[in-house]
């Protein structure tokens, strides 16, 4: 028989009336999810027979997860700031012993530290520009960085930080916009080469057991990871610096002069093999579970480099990248929610492997 079972969708919710508090960066709080996605996500999870709630991801949290004593958590929480936020709502249902959805606690942590995750890539050999990052200002800059160079906040998501003066042409450039990084965003500045082309993102679900407790078990390959299509920004018509902005990124996708996309990308076939393989060992190289979605840059002479890796990708349907990119081949909203779903339970053991087989594709 199958299971129902009590969800708990946890996120940070946008207050667009709420003014922002004093101190805090333009961009704060930009990763955060509408009430809309989060009801999006509920009501796919409820085609399948459960029962569903919302809970703010705040400090109330412990005490409301008390109350309501959920069978599982989808998680979609960004946390409520300092070092490693992601990592805040997975290291407390750790505590409390509860199971939910996507990325455990060191993945989140690492993801959202830029430069640790660059670190970790290159160390094992994956392509990533030429970076160093910045924690006072006055360092040294190293002789293999040459301008132009590019700065963002080493530890935050949904490009907050960057707009059009992310990209410096000079030593005076970067010294003002790494202080005002440092300053204001209170956390070191990443700097990197600048890659002048084509931009992807690149979706992967699953993990090598993925077959076993699947709902859609087709649509794992061999080694039990789905490659979703691949996303190529489309810049052609943008008003903007040739750049992935928060402000682009917060845009109705497309709309006249901001980013469009590509979806799938006309790619060769060598490159979209690249591609994949790339995002793929990506993700598994920083523990990355079941979900995820890698943004890859092309350089100057056209070879893939790794940007950054989303753990917690966003799930906004009709907007959010994954999103899109599922739409391309044909996967609705709610499979795509409920399979996340019932990866984590049979990784947490909530269904037995051969219990997933009973369950029809919709």
């Amino acid at each position: 028989m199958k299971k129902k079972w009590k969800i708990a969708v946890l996120g940070n919710i946008k207050n667009q009336n709420e003014p922002k508090p004093e101190g805090v960066p333009p961009d704060a709080f930009a990763d955060y999810d509408s009430i809309e996605t989060m009801d999006a996500i509920r009501a796919a999870l409820e085609t399948d027979g459960h029962t569903t709630t919302f809970i703010h991801a705040d400090r109330e949290l412990p005490y409301n997860l008390k109350k309501y004593k959920p069978d599982i958590c989808f998680n979609m929480s960004e946390g409520l700031g300092g070092d490693a936020r992601e990592a805040q709502v997975p290291a407390l249902l750790e505590m409390l012993n509860i199971p939910y959805t996507a990325s455990r606690v060191l993945a989140n942590g690492i993801s959202l530290d830029k430069t640790m995750t660059k670190r970790i890539w290159r160390d094992r050999r994956l392509p990533v520009a030429p970076f160093q990052e910045f924690n006072v200002g006055d360092e040294v800059l190293r002789a293999e960085l040459k301008f132009p160079l590019f700065v963002k906040p080493a530890r935050e998501g949904t490009g907050m930080g960057v707009d059009a003066k992310a990209i410096l042409n000079n030593e005076n450039e970067l010294r003002e916009r790494v202080a005002y990084i440092i300053n204001i965003y209170q956390q070191p500045a990443l700097v990197e080469k600048f890659l002048p082309g084509r931009e992807f993102t690149v979706g992967i679900l699953g993990r090598p057991d993925a077959k076993l407790y699947s709902r859609n078990p087709d649509w794992y390959e061999k080694d039990g990871f789905h490659r979703f299509p691949i996303l190529e920004l489309d810049t052609s018509g943008s008003t903007e610096t040739w750049i992935y902005t928060n402000e682009a990124k917060s845009k109705e996708v497309p709309e006249e002069g901001s980013l469009g996309y590509f979806c799938p990308a006309e790619v060769e076939p060598d490159l979209e093999k690249k591609l994949r393989q790339l995002a793929l060992r990506a993700h598994q190289f920083i523990y990355a579970l079941d979900i995820s979605r890698t943004d890859i840059r092309l350089d100057e002479e056209g070879n893939p480099r790794l940007i950054e890796i989303n753990t917690l990708p966003g799930l906004t349907p009709e907007y959010s990248d994954l999103c899109l990119q599922a739409k391309a081949e044909g996967i609705k909203y709610e499979d795509l929610i409920l399979d996340i779903l019932y990866l984590a339970a049979g990784r947490w053991g909530m269904i037995e492997p051969r219990e997933i087989e009973t369950i029809k594709k919709k």
